[in-house]
This record gives C-alpha cells, sequence and structure tokens, in this order.
C-alpha cells in the first residue's frame, strides 16, 4: 500500500486516518495540454520529500492520518466518469471522514460537486482557476473540462477567484457580483472580506492549479499569464478554513513536465497547508 508522503503505517489505515485521499487520474476531455492523468504519481514522489512540520500553523497534521482509497479508474466516457466521481465522492462522504481528492482534469469536478450538494443544502463551492468552465457543453458532452462548474453555477453558491479567460458563450451563466478577477485582486484584501462573506457555512474547494501564475505553476494543461501567487493563495485560504466549514476538497489539472519538480513540490506543499488549515486547532 502506497503511503501518503512516506509517513508511518499507523497513520495510513483507514480506521486510524481522518482524512481520505482519492486520485482520479482521468484526463479524457482536456483539449490542449495533456497529461493530467500523471498528476497524483507526482504529487506523491514530491509530497515524499517534503517537510511534514508546518512553521505556519506550528503542527504536523499528518498525524491525523491520511488513507490513499483506490483510485477511481473509470474512462469509458465522460457520462461513465462522472457516476463513478458521484459514486466514490457519496461513499467518502458517508465516512464521516475528510473528503480530499487528486485529478485528473477538472470535469472529475462535476460528479464530487454533485455528491457534496445532495449532502448539503446550504453549499457554497469555491472555485480558485483561471478560467470560468461555465460552459453547458462543450465538443459534444456536458461532462468536459470546460463545464466543470457549469451545474454548480445553478444548484450552489457558486463563488469564482482568480478568473482571467473565458468564453463569450459564458457570459449569460456568471454571476458577476460573485467572481473576482485575478487583476482585480490587490493587496489590500477588501476582496478576501467580501468574497467570505458571500459564503455560506458549508463550503466545497475545487482549485484548479492553473489559477497560479504560470512562472511559478507551468505544469498545467492550459496556463494564463497574471495568475495567483503562492502566499495571496494560502493566505486567503486560510481565511476560508477558519472562517467556514470546508467540507472536502479537490486539486486538478496537474501535468507533469519532466526534469522539472518544483511544481510538483508545490501542489504538494499546497496539499498539505489545506490539511494543517482544517485540523489546526482541532483535536
Amino acid at each position: 500500500m502506497r503511503r501518503y508522503a512516506g509517513i508511518d503505517k499507523k497513520y495510513c489505515s483507514f480506521e486510524n486516518a481522518k482524512v481520505l485521499l482519492q486520485s482520479i487520474p482521468y484526463d479524457g476531455t482536456s483539449s490542449w495540454g495533456k497529461g493530467a492523468d500523471k498528476g497524483f504519481e507526482a504529487f506523491l514522489n514530491a509530497s515524499e520529500n517534503m517537510e511534514i512540520y508546518d512553521i505556519e500553523t506550528d503542527s504536523e497534521v499528518y498525524k491525523q492520518g491520511v488513507h490513499i482509497l483506490p483510485e477511481v479508474s473509470e474512462d469509458s466516457s465522460p457520462n461513465a466518469v462522472y457516476q463513478a466521481c458521484f459514486e466514490a465522492a457519496k461513499k467518502a462522504i458517508k465516512s464521516k471522514k475528510f473528503p480530499t481528492f487528486f485529478g485528473g482534469e477538472h470535469s472529475i469536478s462535476i460528479g464530487l460537486i454533485d455528491a457534496f450538494k445532495e449532502k448539503y443544502d446550504d453549499l457554497t463551492v469555491l472555485q480558485l482557476d483561471a478560467h470560468t468552465d461555465l460552459r453547458k457543453e462543450y465538443l459534444g458532452s456536458e461532462y468536459n473540462h470546460a463545464c466543470a462548474v457549469h451545474k454548480a453555477s445553478k444548484t450552489t453558491n457558486l463563488i469564482q477567484v482568480g478568473i482571467r479567460s473565458m468564453d463569450s458563450s459564458e457570459k449569460k451563466f456568471i454571476d458577476w457580483s460573485k467572481c473576482f478577477l485575478a487583476e482585480e485582486l490587490d493587496a489590500e484584501e477588501d476582496w478576501m472580506e467580501e468574497s467570505i462573506s458571500m459564503m455560506t457555512d458549508h463550503v466545497y474547494l475545487t482549485l484548479d492549479l492553473d489559477v497560479f501564475d504560470p512562472s511559478i505553476m507551468p505544469s498545467t494543461g492550459t496556463p494564463e499569464p497574471g495568475g495567483m501567487d503562492w502566499y495571496t493563495v494560502i493566505r486567503y485560504l486560510r481565511k476560508v478554513f477558519e472562517r467556514k466549514t470546508v467540507v472536502g476538497f479537490d486539486i486538478v489539472e496537474l501535468a507533469p513536465i519532466e526534469g522539472l519538480n518544483a511544481p510538483d513540490f508545490l501542489v504538494a506543499k499546497l496539499y498539505y497547508k489545506l490539511l494543517s488549515y482544517q485540523f489546526h486547532g482541532k483535536s
């Protein structure tokens, strides 16, 4: 059994772990850069080489336990992948542990979000992303990566952060009052308070790695210039975790570049930061 971050076996068992980590290495609808199906292995390799004491929170969150579930291997069609993701998320939610998912491309989030919406009537979906992903369908499917949050925009309280690219067809679906463009995210942090004030108590986070500027995150299928920096992202997410009940999250679109390990390491640290925020101050 593969162990997250190389931690001791006693922290990896399903019985002892408070965190579930599941890979969904689907890359079937990505329309430009491929490779997100290789992201989980790169993430795990980087995780095994990071320090597991977090200075910011003065914690070692791995002691809460992280159990790696069998991957969702379905890839026969976008519809089948949606159903497999939906069922996997429902099962993880029922475990009463903290569910986390790792893509794969962003289309995996559609089924995940629907499962969390079924559980939480007041669900806020917080999307960190370069792209709006609001198309009703793309290339003949409503379960395309370009449609990742279209359903969420209709069934949940969708808040979008870091956006800087979209198709004109998406304008009719976007709620500009809850969309925070990357160019507007100034250092004063007013946008952080404004966006958090719009959230309900239960928040599901879907984080497309192209939200980061490609200078620090080039390893993604559709890098867009002008993205967010490391400290802005983690400062914002810490506020969200402290003030809301984050019920789960996914990280998607890591497409590793051979010989370039820094982006993989960024994702490893990001995942660990999110766990540190989730359990900080909790027994």
